[in-house]
């Protein structure tokens, strides 16, 4: 059977349904819920495997980023959440679902302290909205979503994705392997913070953490943007140089691999 991933929605999101998609091409059975049905019907979420937070600005942001959805899930579904973090299933957090993974304390969750936020994803360094394509690097942690992505293209378009955790965090995140995918520069050498390699300013150029079972995983750029061939950045030139090599031209974009490692992870 398909595992069953639950797509969370809400006023303010904005990539339900491309996420829903992506889970469907990569072998999953995607379901978008909006987060007052789940309230309404907390028995809902014990249907699902996956459950993923996607990109968007949930209430505006207004109270900051992923602070009010954040708050409203606290407020009236904090057992429940609680209970799918820590059983056999995954969840994903993407750009502003990352924020909100945050602020609920799912990820990194140090010392398995789910439920208490011990990170921020601050305004970035450039205090400007950033939207453009990035190089990501994985960092060969124990995360179900990276497994087998040495490296990776992905877009972003975010105004608070600057990375910050006490040293005595960052520290834990090290030892434990949580850190998952850093910004690198083209050729996989590390950013070192510089524009616009890292993007944000991000601390030790995070671009992703998990939780210490890996099952938990928060990232600021967007997979789901990237589910075709036709959505990378410079795809125009890489079709004329691929026709004149002869060669197929590739239809799946590299962020599926992302989604399908969470299909795989049921089977």
């Amino acid at each position: 059977m398909k595992p069953k991933a639950l797509i969370l929605t809400g006023y303010g999101i904005n990539s339900e349904e491309e996420t829903a998609y992506c889970f469907d091409r990569t072998g999953s059975e995607a379901q978008i819920i909006h987060i007052n049905d789940i309230i309404e019907n907390p028995s809902l979420l014990q249907k699902f495997q996956i459950l993923a937070f996607p990109g968007g600005f949930s209430y505006g942001d207004d109270t900051g980023s992923g602070n009010a959805l954040a708050n409203k899930i606290k407020n009236n579904l904090k057992k429940e959440f609680l209970k799918f973090a820590t059983e056999e299933k995954l969840i994903i957090g993407i750009c502003n679902g990352f924020q909100i993974l945050v602020n609920l304390g799912l990820a990194p969750a140090i010392n398995n302290e789910y439920g208490t936020p011990q990170a921020a994803l601050m305004h970035n360094n450039t205090t400007r909205f950033t939207c453009t394509w990035v190089h990501l690097k994985n960092q060969n942690s124990n995360c179900v979503w990276t497994r087998n992505i040495e490296m990776i293209q992905l877009p972003i378009a975010h105004g608070e994705g600057n990375f910050y955790a006490p040293p005595e965090i960052m520290e834990e995140l090290n030892t434990n392997n949580q850190i998952t995918l850093k910004y690198v520069k083209e050729d996989g050498t590390p950013a070192n913070g510089q524009l616009p390699f890292n993007p944000n300013g991000s601390a030790q150029d995070i671009a992703a953490i998990c939780d210490p079972s890996g099952r938990i995983f928060g990232l600021m750029p967007h997979p789901e943007r990237f589910n075709c061939f036709t959505n990378k950045e410079g795809w125009e030139k890489e079709k004329e140089i691929l026709i004149r090599q002869g060669k197929e031209l590739p239809k799946d974009g590299d962020g599926l691999k992302i989604f399908a490692n969470a299909s795989k992870y049921f089977q």
